[in-house]
């Protein structure tokens, strides 16, 4: 299928640390504009338990906002009106705004087709952690394979991508990030994969994507 994306780059005085930034900016987006939905997944208080429209990244030191869909039109109609970001008790004063739409390629390809997580991939919960760390290498490696697929999967039925092919993944080198969600400490992972399907860059896979976790790119 093909999917209409938005790829919304704010360029501001001084560059924003990752590590914190993302749910940041989340939380910036979703109190100015509490009157659109997709911008913090939730409808009277309650979570929409779906593939996030909307998802906010921390790249090269810049706030970036991708509109999947629907979000597309929820990122035009919002995307001048405010001139700074207000990120915890820090100010970034926006100096530049680069907006691009496009339709990308997504689903089951007919090539193996390499990408990397630019941002740390949340595969799994506590629990599954502690049953990752008894298990050995290869044993390793397999329940990740089967979690990304798993997560591809999760996304497509909610972009209403019906898959009717086998997913083929092959997990590259793999590195332990890391990282904190909601305050709580998290294991991540980056490094590569192989798969056939494609998967538009900055996409997210996994948990907390909107959020900016498991932000993929395509190598080569």
């Amino acid at each position: 299928m093909r999917l209409k994306l938005l790829r919304l780059t704010l360029r501001s005085d001084k560059p924003l640390e990752a590590a914190v930034a993302a749910a940041e900016l989340r939380g910036f987006f979703a109190t100015r504009f509490n009157e659109y939905a997709l911008l913090h997944q939730h409808v009277a208080d309650k979570l929409i338990y779906r593939y996030p429209r909307i998802q906010y990244k921390i790249v090269n030191g810049e706030a970036m906002i991708l509109g999947i869909e629907e979000g597309v039109d929820v990122l035009k109609a919002i995307y001048d009106r405010y001139d700074e970001l207000l990120l915890g008790d820090t100010r970034y004063t926006v100096l530049e705004r680069e907006l691009t739409i496009k339709e990308y390629d997504f689903g089951v390809s007919g090539e193996l087709l390499s990408y990397k997580f630019v941002t740390p991939w949340l595969a799994l919960s506590q629990r599954n952690y502690q049953r990752y760390v008894k298990l050995n290498r290869d044993d390793r490696r397999e329940l990740l394979r089967r979690t990304l697929i798993g997560n591809i999967l999760s996304a497509s039925k909610s972009l209403g991508y019906f898959v009717t092919e086998q997913i083929k993944v092959s997990m590259g080198a793999l590195h332990l990030k890391r990282c904190v969600l909601k305050g709580t400490p998290h294991i991540g992972f980056v490094g590569s994969f192989i798969v056939n399907f494609a998967i538009p860059d900055y996409m997210g896979l996994g948990k907390s994507v909107s959020r900016g976790f498991g932000t993929v790119i395509k190598l080569g």
